[in-house]
Formats: structure tokens, sequence, C-alpha cells
């Protein structure tokens, strides 16, 4: 292995430790408890280390949107993948999808509330983004209805879904509710 090639798998370890660390303490203590000062604490790096890799905040917010895009797009073709039927699969989605934005607060947020420096439905939107679209719209598309773009369907229920994670985890909804909710939103939103 050449200096080259260990100095870019060390650099790239690092980014994953900054981005791992931040993760777990938005996760534990929110996103205003991350500051590059905490983080180069935790990982036991200087902040210049920090900011070699990230120029700031945002960045870091960034790259933990992107993680998660990824894995909310695992979680729900994984749930999908498992139940027979456009019914089921709506539904699993759906269950898919709330469950990780209860289960990953931080990382959802980072997804969908903060500023991450992402664009989101545009050309330069990054992939792992399109990719997490991509797995709604593959079970969607099955339900949009005659004469709906697909697309435009699919927004509108994540959107719902959306709603209902944020509402719910804001205490504007009794979670014991949630399961009520997922089967209006597929019965009534997707006509299943």
């Amino acid at each position: 292995m050449s200096v080259q090639e260990r100095k870019q798998r060390e650099r790239a370890s690092r980014e994953r430790l900054i981005v791992a660390t931040a993760r777990e303490l938005a996760e534990q203590q929110g996103w205003d408890a991350v500051t590059t000062r905490r983080l180069a604490e935790r990982i036991e790096y200087s902040q210049p280390v920090l900011y070699s890799h990230f120029r700031g905040k945002r960045e870091i917010i960034g790259a933990v949107a992107l993680q998660g895009a990824t894995e909310v797009a695992v979680a729900m073709r994984a749930a999908t993948a498992a139940a027979d039927g456009p019914r089921a699969r709506v539904t699993a989605l759906a269950r898919a999808y709330l469950a990780f934005a209860e289960r990953h607060p931080a990382v959802y947020d980072a997804l969908f509330q903060l500023d991450g420096g992402l664009a989101y439905a545009r050309e330069d939107t990054p992939e792992p983004l399109k990719d997490a679209f991509a797995a709604l719209l593959e079970c969607l598309s099955e339900v949009a209805g005659d004469g709906v773009r697909p697309e435009l369907f699919t927004e509108t229920f994540w959107a719902s879904l959306h709603g209902l994670a944020t509402l719910t985890r804001a205490g504007r909804l009794p979670p014991e509710d949630t399961a009520r909710r997922t089967e209006l939103l597929v019965d009534r939103l997707a006509m299943l």
C-alpha cells in the first residue's frame, strides 16, 4: 500500500468518526449540542483537523443526512420486499418510514428539518437523497391511480408521512394512534 493510499484511508476513517460522533451526540443531546469544539474533544482531534474535513456544522449535518437517506431507503425497501400485495406494501412502507423517524430523530432532523446544504428535488440532488425518494416511488407508483403522475402522488404521500412523523414527535398527535393514522393514510390517500 502506498503512502498516498494509507493517507486517503486514514482521512476517510477520520471522516467516518466525525460523522458517527456528531450523529451520536445529536441523538443523545440534540443538534444544538453538536459543536466543532465538542466534536474535537470527543474524537480527540483538534478543531483544525475537523475543519480539514468539513467546513462547519452545516456540512456535518449534510453528511449525517446522506447516511440517513441511505438507511431509510434500505429500511423501506426491506419492509416492502417482505409484504405481499399493494396494500401490504404501502402499509409496510409507511410503518418503516415512521419507525425510522421515531428511532432516529436527530438523523430525521438532519434529513428534513435542518440545513445541511443539500439540494432536494433538483438536478444536483445527491444520489442518496434521490435513492430514498426512489424507494418511496417504487412502492407508491403502483397505487398512484389513473391519470395521476406517480411522482406527484409519491410527494403527497411522503408529505403526509412527514407530517405524521413531525407532529407525533412534537407531541401534537398522540403516539398511541399512529397505527390507526397509518391505516387511514393507506385507506384514504392510497385508496387501498
